[in-house]
């Protein structure tokens, strides 16, 4: 296979990675330094529309003054701009928050906007998402509150105390490759016609190379090995980490679970690539620009070139 330096170069930076804010740990963990940042004439807020962004005229992130958000707003230090600006999102205190992936007409408008807008927006839903659905203590069930610019909440029961932080979930997400070929599969929810990398969530107590074999086992029937590791996603539905690999298998009998799958076939690099151009002819859909699965098949397609 090229390697990994040359495929970097050759490939697209991955969606909602790269956020250029400066997460500025210093300031969120002050109280005084936080509110000063709050108080600059310069503060903005992002606009939201529940758990979805207001896309301004260029497609980009709308920003309003740090002001409008209220008095007693429930806000969320996003990090310092390029002018050492603080950036916030509030939490809306009907939000009940959503595990749901994007709608598709909202998936759409997310495929072109700037890519660093849609790293802020990653972030900022993942974190106003958490906010929206741990308003309770998991150990004692009393209310919790903000602290440290919502990057914690921490319980209001004072025989508790209990400090909780931002969770991220680590997901597998994988090509498997028997002689050239690549295992696709496609779940009920996916648009007709479309077939993507096999995923799963890590389960406690494996290993990420563990993680993908057992997933691929369970779904597809077919035991990989010489699993690598290839690239890894910010994922903010609601937030996982989507940690890409690629595997190799000799087993190319394939035991759907239909639990887990609809279908799952393999693709020889032809028709990969027709699926990846958009060919009316390619015996799948491919993934959309900003999923992490899109990624690795452009990787396999240059590592096999």
């Amino acid at each position: 296979m090229t390697d990994s330096a040359t495929l970097a170069r050759a490939l697209p930076s991955i969606a909602y990675a790269g956020n250029p804010l400066d997460r500025a740990d210093a300031v969120r963990s002050d109280p005084a330094r936080l509110a000063a940042v709050q108080a600059a004439p310069g503060a903005r807020l992002l606009v939201l529309d529940g758990l979805a962004p207001e896309f301004g005229a260029d497609g980009g992130l709308t920003w309003a003054p740090l002001a409008t958000a209220g008095e007693g707003a429930e806000l969320v230090f996003l990090g310092l701009d390029a002018d050492g600006q603080g950036c916030f999102a509030a939490v809306d205190p009907a939000l009940g928050g959503s595990t749901a992936p994007a709608a598709p007409n909202l998936r759409a408008l997310l495929d072109a906007m700037p890519a660093q807008d849609l790293a802020i927006y990653g972030g900022a839903r993942s974190l106003v998402d958490w906010h929206a659905r741990h308003r309770f203590c998991a150990r004692c069930g009393h209310a919790t509150r903000g602290a440290k610019g919502g990057w914690q909440r921490s319980c209001t029961n004072p025989a508790c105390g209990a400090e909780h932080f931002p969770r991220v979930d680590p997901v597998t997400i994988m090509l498997v490759e028997h002689e050239g070929r690549l295992l696709l599969g496609r779940q009920p929810r996916f648009p007709a016609g479309r077939y993507s990398a096999l995923a799963g969530f890590v389960e406690p107590g494996e290993t990420v190379e563990e993680a993908v074999a057992r997933e691929v086992l369970e779904e597809a029937g077919v035991r990989v090995h010489s699993v690598r590791y290839v690239a890894s996603q910010p994922w903010p539905y609601p937030s996982s980490l989507m940690i890409a690999c690629h595997a190799l298998t000799d087993e190319p009998i394939i035991a759907i679970d239909h639990n887990e799958l609809e279908d799952a076939r393999w693709f020889t690099r032809a028709e990969v690539a027709a699926a990846l151009e958009g060919r009316p002819d390619a015996p799948f859909g491919a993934p959309t620009h900003t999923a992490v699965a899109r990624h690795l098949l452009e990787w396999w397609m240059v590592a096999r070139g």
